[in-house]
């Protein structure tokens, strides 16, 4: 089999087909931005993780061992660039991982994504939560292989967003992601327990006084002087088949609106 190449590669086909897809709400959000008791089912047992609120990058390892670096929506720049895009410090933040994985990782026959969350620094909304001192962290959050990326890669941008945003993505179990992280010596985003799918909160209600309990102060901080305060939650099945977030400011809105009401 041929090795497929970085510079053979149709860019828009490959930011297509390596951008994260969009996770669900748990329960239904509707479009005042208010929540509904109907909730997304899980099973068996569920990883719960902090929702860090920074910015997505990614780090894409192509089967000749090169790496790519993107944002959430575009393609900042690739290994030896010398003009890379500095939007939100991604690439300076990314760019030493991505040089540890594409030396070791690649494979000739897939491609390989990291999913981060930069987050802290002095230009995003969110930063001094985290961070006083103006640093910049990252932490890892999903990993996924593309086997044969070829034949993924040769469809229409369209049909490869449809194959994304429909399941198409075979992401890292838990187990096989926190083995990954600590090989590479990153962190993962805060791991804050597993629980019963049955244990999970049923109503808006509960959900809200269990995330207040639960993550009163974010566990992502990057230095004593940040502000500390959490964005969510993240509910993973361990075998990653189903997610879903909760937002601290969707379940304030939901209970203020629910006031209003009465």
């Amino acid at each position: 089999m041929t090795t497929l190449t970085t510079s053979e590669v149709d860019l828009a086909a490959l930011d297509s087909a390596t951008k994260y897809p969009s996770i669900p709400t748990y329960h239904t959000l509707q479009p005042n931005g208010a929540l509904l008791d109907e909730h997304i089912p899980f099973t068996g047992q569920v990883v719960v993780t902090e929702k860090v609120d920074g910015t997505n990058g990614r780090i894409v390892v192509m089967p000749d061992g090169k790496y790519v670096i993107g944002s959430r929506k575009e393609l900042l720049t690739a290994s030896g660039d010398l003009v890379p895009n500095p939007v939100h410090g991604i690439v300076d933040t990314l760019r030493p991982i991505a040089e540890k994985v594409a030396s070791w990782a690649s494979d000739e026959e897939s491609i390989l994504v990291l999913y981060l969350e930069v987050y802290g620094g002095t230009q995003l909304p969110a930063g001094r939560d985290y961070t006083g001192d103006g640093a910049l962290g990252a932490r890892l959050f999903d990993m996924v292989r593309i086997p044969y990326p070829a034949q993924v890669l040769s469809q229409p941008v369209e049909q490869i967003a449809s194959w994304r945003e429909h399941g198409g993505q075979r992401f890292f179990a838990e187990g096989a992601l926190g083995a990954e992280a600590l090989a590479l010596g990153v962190q993962l985003c805060p791991r804050l327990g597993v629980v019963a799918a049955e244990d999970l909160p049923d109503t808006v209600d509960e959900a809200h006084a269990w995330m207040e309990q639960l993550l009163p102060r974010t566990q992502a901080a990057l230095d004593p002087s940040a502000k500390g305060h959490p964005e969510g939650l993240v509910l993973r099945s361990l075998d990653r088949s189903t997610i879903a977030k909760l937002r601290f400011q969707s379940y304030r809105r939901t209970a203020q609106v629910r006031a209003g009401n009465r």
